[in-house]
């Protein structure tokens, strides 16, 4: 069985999904710490003017877990995210057909960044068509580690859910490869080449949320996005 195991980003992009989409199972990693200024809480569209930010306003301490996160309630950040959408993507192809559901996720409620994160994931994937079933960090039960043992994380999830191939991402230089051999674990690293394809607004712009070749491309736009990803076998480390 193959995992991906990835922190919970908000209206993640193409590579996400691509990972993703080669998995059996995907794993939401919500036990790591919340990143300042990373993609857990914010993604990008294109607009008129360009590329801009959607960001779920939060509190968070340093070192607090994603799925500690507390989103502030006292920002109207949903109906803002909605407007953007709108005016964004108002003569996308598949703005019609995508427009009552998008609208319909914007008037739920959220207390923490990791559900509203999440579920803006998983409603991505049903419309991109990508079936693989999910689960929380938070709700597997591992032995007792060091939080910042990475590697340790990795290899106890892909056995508690008897999976033998990780799909890691492109940076996996800070993975112990040994461990995950002596584990009985193999490692396929992914290799993303971004795809262009036909936009609003002007020349092609990269790396935005996959929310723009979903109303772009509709039903093609899986397989646009699959086609960047090439993946490798991962060998154990010089001994």
């Amino acid at each position: 069985m193959k995992i991906a195991i990835h922190q919970p980003h908000y209206l993640p992009w193409l590579g996400y999904f691509a990972k993703w989409a080669a998995a059996d199972l995907f794993v939401f990693l919500d036990t790591v710490q919340f990143e300042k200024n990373g993609w857990q809480n914010r993604n990008r569209i294109k607009t008129r003017d360009g590329a801009r930010w959607l960001t779920v306003p939060v509190r968070a301490s340093l070192g607090t877990p994603i799925k500690d996160v507390t989103i502030d309630e006292r920002q109207p950040w949903p109906g803002r995210h909605l407007r953007m959408i709108e005016h964004a993507y108002a003569k996308a192809p598949c703005w019609p057909r995508w427009r009552d559901q998008i609208r319909e996720f914007y008037g739920g409620h959220w207390t923490h960044l990791a559900p509203v994160a999440a579920e803006s994931a998983l409603w991505l994937a049903r419309a991109l068509a990508i079936a693989v079933p999910t689960r929380l960090a938070s709700q597997i039960a591992l032995p007792e580690g060091d939080p910042k043992d990475a590697t340790a994380r990795l290899v106890a999830l892909c056995r508690a859910v008897g999976a033998d191939t990780y799909l890691a991402g492109t940076d996996s230089s800070y993975m112990d490869r040994d461990r995950f051999a002596a584990a009985g674990i193999c490692v396929e690293t992914q290799h993303f080449e971004h795809p262009a394809y036909a936009q609003e607004h002007g020349e092609f712009t990269p790396f935005l949320s996959a929310l723009d070749i979903l109303l772009m491309q509709g039903d093609e736009a899986l397989g646009i996005l699959r086609g960047g990803s090439t993946w490798s076998r991962l060998a154990p480390g010089p001994r």
